[in-house]
């Protein structure tokens, strides 16, 4: 007897659908669409996830009022994604969260049992990704649900050579004003 689980039919995929508004977040929704019109999608989770507040800021400003900004927020990020899924008659799920965003992200991927995490990107140098914390990196690295990235345009010439030449130079810097 096997203890193997059962393939899932075919349509039955969940999928979550991080979405800041950006360009490329609404890219990775566009293919999210084209696949759900497929019908390699059932359902759509679409999250946006909002910083918290500082300490200080929490302290100073009623409970009610960060609620109400953080919601206005979210609507904006999602405006555009909403009006695109609902353009496409495609049924989606909204939620919004608050904190460290791979990390609300994962955990409503799992709570919400999604086979897959669909991102967006924009296309960088090797060097750029290197040194920044990207999202996709971050989910990339800590998401036991698979994560499928969709690249957006390349990468614009500064991004290609100015930024791997300041950092070349910076480090140059450094190393010849230590000595």
């Amino acid at each position: 007897m096997s203890t193997a689980p059962l393939p899932r039919a075919l349509g039955t995929t969940t999928l979550l659908l991080p979405c800041d508004g950006s360009p490329d977040a609404l890219l990775a929704l566009r293919h999210a669409i084209a696949a759900f019109h497929r019908g390699d999608v059932q359902t759509i989770h679409l999250l946006n996830v909002q910083p918290p507040f500082s300490a200080y800021v929490a302290r100073h400003v009623d409970r009610r009022v960060l609620d109400d900004f953080r919601r206005e927020r979210a609507r904006e990020a999602l405006a555009e994604a909403r009006q695109l899924l609902d353009d496409a008659a495609v049924s989606y799920c909204l939620h919004t969260e608050v904190g460290d965003t791979a990390r609300c992200i994962v955990d409503a991927a799992r709570r919400l049992r999604c086979d897959r995490i669909v991102v967006g990107t924009g296309r960088k140098s090797a060097l750029v990704r290197a040194f920044e914390n990207s999202l996709t990196s971050r989910l990339l690295e800590s998401s036991p649900i698979p994560v499928e990235v969709i690249c957006g345009a390349p990468a614009s010439a500064l991004q290609r050579v100015g930024v791997p030449a300041g950092v070349g130079v910076g480090m140059a810097w450094l190393l010849v004003g230590g000595t």
